[in-house]
């Protein structure tokens, strides 16, 4: 699967409102292809939960920083005519949501999902709290490990926006691990056009992290963003990343850094 990162341990007790106890509902459950675990869309008052075995994978109320995935990112090619983004993970729809609003009429958006459930459910009950983003004209959504794209397309992307996991530091599919190695940024890396954008969202720093993504050609921005924006919460790394172009001196075009 393809899931928003871990925020934090939820709080599974009841809680109170104007004197009324409320109750954590369980909506839907699904397996996550390929491990053990499964996933669990919660659902109290106007507030929702997707969780993995006790942990909050990510809160309707709590999403800053998913939307600055999408933000910081499309605002390094706002001026390119017809972008195309991919986004791994799709969560509650708020980085979709996000990437729509900054990008123009003819761009494309192509959501990797892993898991069909997630992505019913966001045609479903988590539909209005994103405005709906899947009912846009430029959303595709794939029913496919965002791997797997990285893996057979090259130089189709403008900007690769990564929400899956943990970040680095995976959590609920180990298969996801691989997108954060040398061979994994190699393959993102050459997914991207000239000059192309990746971000990345992660609970926490990660130093060997940064280094690798230098490593393989990025020169490399470190976020620090704010779960509940200005109005404070916990602290997410998000990685900016531009490929290092070089211009051809003869020809005045633009050239990759070769990896």
């Amino acid at each position: 699967m393809h899931h928003g990162p871990l925020r934090w341990g939820v709080n599974q007790n009841d809680f109170c409102i104007e004197g009324k106890m409320i109750p954590w509902q369980l909506l839907d459950s699904s397996p996550i292809s390929g491990d053990s675990g499964i996933l669990r869309l919660y659902r109290r008052g106007d507030e929702f939960s997707i969780r993995v075995e006790g942990c909050e994978l990510m809160n309707s109320r709590v999403h800053g920083s998913e939307d600055a995935l999408a933000e910081l990112a499309c605002a390094r090619f706002a001026n390119r005519p017809a972008p195309k983004v991919l986004i791994g993970g799709l969560g509650m729809g708020y980085t979709v949501a996000a990437a729509l609003q900054n990008l123009n009429p003819q761009a494309q958006v192509v959501v990797a999902e892993l898991v069909p459930a997630v992505v019913a459910w966001n045609q479903g009950p988590l539909g209005p709290l994103a405005g709906h983003p899947l009912k846009d004209s430029r959303v595709l959504v794939r029913a496919i490990d965002v791997a797997l794209i990285l893996k057979t397309e090259q130089h189709a992307y403008d900007a690769v926006i990564l929400d899956v996991d943990n970040g680095p530091d995976g959590l609920t599919r180990t298969g996801n691990g691989w997108l954060y190695t040398r061979a994994g940024l190699k393959a993102i890396y050459s997914a991207l056009k000239p000059g192309g954008i990746l971000t990345v969202w992660s609970a926490a720093a990660d130093p060997v992290f940064s280094k690798l993504l230098r490593q393989t050609g990025f020169t490399v921005e470190e976020v620090t963003v704010r779960a509940r924006k200005r109005k404070g919460g916990s602290r997410h790394m998000i990685w900016l990343c531009e490929q290092h172009v070089t211009i051809d001196k003869a020809s005045g075009s633009r050239c990759k850094k070769k990896i």
